[in-house]
């Protein structure tokens, strides 16, 4: 497989130009004459590329772009189940409905980013299996409805400006129904 070689910018060649003239060759019958730098393009031709003014300012006032959401390092996730480094606080979810949870969930992220937590524990439980007759009138039965739609909350707009990432807490702390929450740090305005 070839690489590609690129060119090199203006800058580039501006710099390359004024060390090579102060270089002196050893065999002055060898020496390279510096390469011609291409010629700017007009003022006006440049403004023509740049889009309408309308379009320029839309996209400044459009929101910013959400970053990926990050996994938890590996080194910390170790430390944590190790009891190395501390877990900033801890809400239990067990019991409450998709709207409590979802309104308990928020207020608590938002509050340990005020006291300036680092990493949470989200204890959502694994889900209990419910009766058999609910599940033969209604075809597969949902279970562990906090433990899936946890997730999707961490990864909502909404508190993407709190937290950086999650992952499953270590069996020590309830493995598959509990996340570590990452909260990110408060901006200053």
């Amino acid at each position: 497989m070839s690489r590609r070689r690129r060119g090199l910018s203006s800058e580039e060649r501006t710099l390359w130009a004024n060390v090579a003239r102060t270089a002196v060759p050893l065999r002055a019958a060898e020496a390279i004459a510096p390469e011609p730098a291409p010629p700017e393009p007009p003022v006006e031709e440049m403004l023509a590329a740049l889009p309408p003014p309308e379009k320029m300012i839309a996209a400044a006032l459009q929101k910013p772009k959400t970053l990926p959401l990050a996994p938890l390092e590996r080194r910390t996730l170790n430390r944590v189940a190790r009891g190395i480094q501390g877990i900033d606080g801890r809400i239990d979810l067990h019991g409450l409905t998709q709207n409590d949870a979802h309104h308990r969930l928020r207020a608590f992220l938002v509050g340990a980013q005020a006291r300036g937590a680092k990493l949470v524990l989200v204890i959502t439980g694994k889900g209990r299996t419910g009766d058999v007759t609910h599940a033969a009138h209604f075809g597969e039965m949902e279970r562990g409805v906090l433990r899936r739609r946890v997730p999707q909350w961490l990864a909502e707009p909404g508190l993407r400006d709190i937290v950086i990432g999650f992952e499953e807490a270590h069996r020590t702390h309830g493995g598959g129904g509990a996340l570590y929450v990452r909260i990110r740090r408060r901006r200053e305005s």
